[in-house]
């Protein structure tokens, strides 16, 4: 069974979440990389390879969960104890009550549930081994229901509250729980949901992973519940 300190990011194909991953490759951790795109992941690896580092990819469809719950059993087996799970993975869909339901079911699946099972299978682990520090990436819209982004905002108010219930249950654990609520980081995801900012006006990817940073650095037993970030120009 694998010792070395290991990080989980989902959605660890581009964005925030490859961002994430290379950030923390380069601290040490064997970052285990999950998200749909086999060519991207291995685009990830590769480059975590070239600048020292350790890495396996799980090609996964988050919103299958037996397909999900399988992988996190082929990694608990493998990887023994689990330091850092990154709750990356996410979509934006436009749109509020014109959208279909099945639509409004796919945000959720992914940005709520999907997330959900991850915690599920993975909080466990850390609770047996008295540590770990979860980060789930959630976003403004997890805190302003913003005009037609109704569902995206449905989906992140969900996870909110779930991270803040966890950061309370698993504090006697040694579990730190932060949600960490960004709003435009220049990503793909800004491009689709039509960021009125330039890339350069906008969150960095790296920022985010800076952040996850700082919380690791801190004294053991501080918690910080959420950060929001924002950009200048997105203050309003």
């Amino acid at each position: 069974m694998n010792q070395t300190k290991t990080a989980i990011i989902t959605g660890a194909s581009q964005g925030i979440g490859k961002n994430c991953a290379l950030g923390l490759a380069r601290m040490g951790y064997h970052c285990i990389l999950m998200a749909r795109n086999q060519e991207k992941l291995e685009e990830v690896a590769e480059i975590i390879k070239q600048n020292g580092g350790e890495s396996s990819l799980f090609a996964v469809d988050l919103t299958q969960e037996e397909e999900l719950v399988s992988c996190l059993q082929t990694i608990k087996k493998y990887y023994g104890n689990i330091q850092v799970l990154v709750n990356n993975a996410g979509m934006y869909t436009g749109g509020t009550l014109q959208i279909t339901s099945h639509a409004f079911r796919q945000q959720l699946e992914l940005n709520l549930t999907a997330g959900f099972i991850l915690l599920q299978e993975l909080v466990p682990v850390m609770k047996a081994q008295k540590s770990g520090s979860i980060f789930n990436i959630v976003s403004r819209s997890g805190k302003v229901g913003f005009a037609q982004s109704g569902a995206y905002s449905a989906s992140k108010f969900g996870l909110l509250g779930l991270s803040e219930s966890l950061y309370r249950e698993l504090a006697e654990y040694g579990i730190a729980v932060t949600a960490i609520c960004p709003a435009w980081v220049a990503t793909e995801m800004a491009s689709v949901a039509g960021s009125p900012h330039q890339n350069d006006e906008m969150i960095q990817p790296e920022d985010i992973f800076k952040t996850i940073a700082y919380l690791l650095s801190l004294a053991p037993n501080t918690r910080i519940k959420e950060i929001v970030i924002e950009a200048r120009k997105s203050i309003r």
